[in-house]
């Protein structure tokens, strides 16, 4: 065993800030060693070190991740996300699913995902003009129209990025509640609810891609269904219906950001009167808000197909390997002063979205996503700021908070 630093997952001080611990490891060493109850991980800790780990063809990608006993097991074929493909199999779907999420496609939704944002804020519990004093849930007491508390992750952050998926694959209205209640479910990832959430998802997409089949529309399974290369590939039913599992095990990526975002405008107010003052920054912001907060605090596990040095540490065969992000992301070798949250800073190079052949595929539409739901909470409420301390979930994994309770103000 090489003589690296070991973090302790148990240890209440890493569960109480993950990022930190994980930065003042890289300071000694580019890589250390997670360490739980039962289990090890090789933790890659500083920006090239990962970058480079996160395209080594000899680091794979397990591909069981949700051949899980609870799963029923006629949906077992369609578990196997995109993301935990290697080689040439997942060359091909990445090559095939590339267009429909490229930015440009991304841009092409934006204005569906303003409509979307756009009714998520009117229907924030304190703000609609028919509220009164304490009226819907999420009010505090004496609350009334325009300058109601309200968590901004139940009630604005958490149901946008579903409400997305559902709009861009095509789910009827009707269906959308539902959608939400699987979303919820998966998110949690562990639990009854999971596996019993999984049928109907699946279902529901093997309908949405049966219309895009038969009925072609603005959509993005449509898109995907539409894709046919020279030699006549093109993504099978499964492979779509795969997709839309996909999309959904992704959907929390914008929630989480999102809300961490808003949480850090307003810890550093500064940042926030800029971005207020000059919305041409918030396509930069949103890498820079990956870059300091983004919610992926470790990468996918690789594993290593022969042994591989890592930051002159030997890793055996077979052994997991994952990027600790925030500790990449403020990598003083890279970004200047790293420890400094600067909306108009280059921000260029943060591995947020991963790196390599698995590089987020819908890290455009994310951005697109943040930025519209930055923009729009930001100019319509002029007023908006922290009710209390965001309450933040002790994960090694995710920076995400439990709750983001905010004031409202005056709607703008």
């Amino acid at each position: 065993m090489a003589d690296v630093p070991e973090l302790d997952l148990t240890d209440p001080a890493l569960l109480r800030d993950p990022s930190a611990a994980y930065v003042r490891a890289a300071a000694d060493s580019p890589v250390a060693r997670l360490t739980g109850p039962g289990f090890a991980f090789w933790v890659v800790l500083r920006h090239a070190e990962g970058r480079a780990a996160l395209a080594d063809p000899r680091l794979r990608t397990r591909e069981d991740s949700y051949q899980r006993p609870d799963v029923p097991a006629d949906c077992l074929p369609y578990m196997t996300t995109m993301s935990e493909l290697n080689g040439a199999e997942h060359a091909r779907l990445r090559r095939l699913v590339a267009p429909a999420f490229a930015p440009r496609q991304a841009e092409r939704f934006r204005p569906r995902v303003e409509a979307i944002v756009d009714a998520l804020l009117d229907e924030l519990p304190g703000h609609r003009s028919d509220d009164g004093p304490g009226d819907g849930p999420g009010d505090g007491p004496g609350d009334g129209p325009g300058n109601g508390t309200v968590d901004l992750l139940a009630h604005f952050a958490r149901p946008l990025p579903m409400e997305v998926i559902c709009e861009l694959t095509g789910i009827p209205a009707a269906d959308r509640p539902r959608w939400h209640a699987w979303g919820a479910d998966v998110a949690a990832g562990h639990g009854a609810a999971f596996a019993e959430a999984i049928p109907g998802i699946l279902e529901g997409a093997k309908a949405a891609v049966a219309r895009a089949r038969a009925e072609p529309g603005d959509d993005l399974i449509s898109e995907l269904a539409r894709v046919q290369e020279e030699d006549g590939d093109r993504l099978s039913e499964a492979e779509l219906v795969t997709m839309v599992w996909q999309l959904v095990l992704a959907g929390q990526t914008p929630a989480n950001l999102i809300a961490n975002s808003v949480a850090a405008l307003h810890e550093h107010p500064d940042q926030l009167a800029a971005l207020r003052a000059d919305p041409a920054l918030m396509p930069g912001a949103v890498e820079e808000l990956m870059r300091w907060c983004g919610p992926q605090l470790l990468t996918i596990p690789r594993f290593t197909a022969e042994d591989v040095e890592i930051g002159g540490v030997t890793v055996p065969e077979g052994e997991p390997v994952t990027v600790a992000i925030p500790a990449a992301n403020r990598d003083p070798r890279v970004f200047a002063d790293p420890d400094r949250f600067d909306v108009g800073r280059d921000a260029a190079g943060q591995l947020g979205f991963a790196h390599g052949p698995h590089f987020c595929a819908g890290a455009s539409l994310a951005r697109v996503q943040t930025a519209v739901a930055l923009g729009s909470l930001l100019r319509r409420f002029p007023g908006l700021a922290l009710a209390g301390p965001p309450r933040r979930v002790p994960d090694p994994g995710t920076a995400r908070l439990l709750s983001l309770p905010v004031t409202l103000g005056t709607a703008g």
